[in-house]
């Protein structure tokens, strides 16, 4: 049997896998919706989805009411959560008004921690690891590292109306933001990472978030010399991003993204098909919005057969991955890794 590192690899490079590359993560807060037990026994019978899972040891905590919290980023933004594990969100902007951008002061640039800088042979070690243990070096970004940051700092409405508008400060700001990327990037490759990732939401439900005109303008040359490092060292590039995104999809490809993340009703199956089957490697976000919250389990499992049959081949280049919210039924979700896990092998 392949490791899963050598599946990956041929998977992105069209190479044959053995099977089709499965990811799901259960969200946090669906330990206090779900009997933790359940969750336990649905880990423990995937071992596809979930290996090297062990039931904990300890009992588990029981379940919590949601707790809305908020707190200041580096960056200076408020961000508020309405419960644990769900993502927090911009309530305050450093400067939306831009007479603060000129005594704000940035976070420091990222660095290796003062261990890794006395491991002479970081990246190589790394590597050894991974390979002993039949997995990738995996880093890059955090999420929302160059658009989203900028709607942090200055708000959605007022980032817009700065690109329209072309104010110059915003090209401060991204230099600002583009140098703290880089630097981040760089640290990844010390670390020897093979998969760096650049995960960001550009879509809305309909459309994305920003012209494409704006996007080549202001985010796309950043993309660019950012993914362009991580080329340069045979890195795997993978972006992810939610929404709408078919408007934007050339120019993300041409940036160098080699793996693309996106969501499957959203943006439709068939387009997907015909813009990137056989071109580029497909990390299929599967729905959470209609069939796998309201749907019944037959209309799930028919859902995965239909993605595997539609963008899955032979010779790879589709990955599949799924976020567990509060909310789907269990039976649902228990026929979502069935489905996952029986389908992973269509094409072996």
């Amino acid at each position: 049997m392949m490791s899963q590192r050598e599946n990956i690899i041929r998977s992105v490079r069209f190479e044959r896998p053995e099977r089709i590359p499965m990811g799901f993560w259960i969200n946090p807060a669906c330990c206090n919706y779900y009997p933790p037990s359940v969750l336990d026994d649905l880990q423990e019978s995937h071992p596809y989805l979930f290996p090297g899972f062990r039931r904990p040891s300890e009992p588990p905590a029981a379940p919590k009411p949601p707790v809305q919290s908020s707190y200041v980023d580096a960056w200076g933004v408020t961000m508020a959560s309405p419960e644990e594990g769900i993502a927090a969100t911009a309530v305050r902007h450093p400067f939306a008004d831009w007479s603060a951008f000129e005594r704000y002061s940035p976070p420091p640039l990222p660095d290796l921690t003062d261990d890794e800088k006395k491991r002479p042979n970081l990246a190589a070690d790394n590597r050894r690891d991974a390979i002993a243990t039949g997995t990738l070096v995996s880093g890059g970004l955090p999420h929302g590292h160059t658009f989203l940051r900028l709607c942090d700092l200055r708000g959605y409405e007022a980032l817009i109306c700065d690109m329209a508008d072309e104010e110059p400060r915003l090209w401060r700001l991204i230099e600002m933001l583009e140098a703290y990327n880089e630097a981040m990037v760089r640290c990844s490759l010390r670390r020897g990472v093979e998969w760096m990732g650049y995960p960001e939401d550009l879509g809305m439900q309909v459309g994305p978030m920003l012209s494409p005109e704006h996007f080549r303008t202001y985010i796309k040359p950043s993309y660019l010399r950012l993914m362009h490092l991580a080329r340069e060292a045979g890195d795997i590039i993978h972006m992810h991003s939610d929404g709408d995104i078919r408007d934007l999809a050339d120019d993300l490809v041409d940036s160098g993204v080699q793996v693309v993340n996106l969501q499957d009703l959203v943006n439709g199956l068939e387009w997907i098909r015909q813009h990137f089957k056989g071109k580029v490697c497909i990390d299929l976000d599967i729905d959470r919005q209609k069939v796998t919250r309201f749907g019944t389990p037959a209309e799930v499992d028919a859902l995965i057969h239909t993605e595997v049959e539609t963008l899955g081949s032979h010779e790879g280049g589709l990955m599949m991955s799924y976020g567990m919210y509060p909310g789907i039924p269990l039976a649902n979700a228990k026929a979502l890794m069935d489905a996952m896990e029986k389908y992973s092998t269509h094409y072996s």
